[in-house]
């Protein structure tokens, strides 16, 4: 069963989903699935190459952007913003409970200058806090 959480009119956050839920995300608009949990996190959880599959055979496309316990890079974030520019509908994106894909689209987009305190509105109403990573994106949103 998907809880697919609303951050913006084009992004969805997911806890981990099942390759049921692919077609739940393309009934819902969802045209993108971005990954953020690595390979082996939990290994009865399924990996990549399953969501891969699932997301090919419902015709949407797939990327991976792995976060794992160093946090967030450069290349990450824009990895996100190139995924987030290709994508022609939703993008859902989810890791082992939404956060880290939450918080990589929160850098993504305060790096493509959206407010910090819009984005941690949008983040609070789906259920997910981006104080951790408020530094990174006032500075990101600065430049």
């Amino acid at each position: 069963m998907s809880n697919f959480r609303t951050l913006s009119q084009t992004m969805l956050a997911s806890p981990q989903i099942e390759v049921c839920d692919v077609a739940a995300a393309k009934e819902l608009g969802v045209t993108l699935i971005v990954n953020n949990r690595p390979d082996g996190e939990e290994p009865s959880a399924p990996q990549s190459a399953e969501i891969a599959a699932a997301a090919a055979d419902a015709e949407l496309s797939y990327v991976s952007i792995p976060i794992g316990h160093s946090g967030f890079s450069e290349v990450q974030i824009d990895e996100m913003i190139g995924a987030l520019d290709s994508a022609e509908g939703k993008v859902l994106g989810y890791c082992r409970s939404g956060t880290r894909s939450t918080l990589l689209w929160s850098l993504a987009q305060a790096k493509l200058g959206m407010a910090p305190d819009e984005i941690a509105e949008a983040a609070m109403a789906a259920g997910y806090d981006v104080s951790p990573i408020r530094p990174m994106l006032d500075m990101l949103a600065a430049r």
